[in-house]
């Protein structure tokens, strides 16, 4: 039977994050185009309700991150790349904007980030 404590730790850390950064891209940035039409309190009362099944995954893997030996920065970090990650393809496929090079620059500032955060 499948178990989270029998994966490792950078999956489950990392794992929970992006799944938790599905739902906190669209709670952030669904709303303008599934409630554009609705007050913004409607909006906002709905990304809350979002934004809880967010923290439910991602109080878990900083938790079990952090208890796992990552530091706060690094923690910090990879939840940047793994929000890059997430959105743009959010926002080419579902939000349809223009796919821009300033992704790919922006992706590679992260990759630096992640370098001096992580190297020992």
């Amino acid at each position: 039977m499948f178990s989270l404590a029998d994966l490792p730790l950078p999956v489950k850390t990392f794992g929970l994050l992006l799944l938790s950064n599905l739902f906190m891209t669209y709670a952030w940035y669904g709303h303008l185009k599934t409630l554009g039409a609705k007050p913004w309190l409607v909006a906002a009362v709905v990304s809350w309700g979002i934004a809880f099944f967010e923290y439910l995954l991602q109080v878990p893997a900083n938790r079990i991150g952090y208890a796992g030996g990552y530091t706060l920065a690094q923690l910090k970090i990879a939840q940047e790349v793994i929000t890059l990650a997430v959105f743009v393809p959010f926002a080419v496929i579902y939000m349809h904007q223009p796919l821009k090079l300033d992704y790919l620059w922006a992706a590679l500032c992260l990759v630096g980030a992640v370098y001096f955060i992580f190297r020992s």
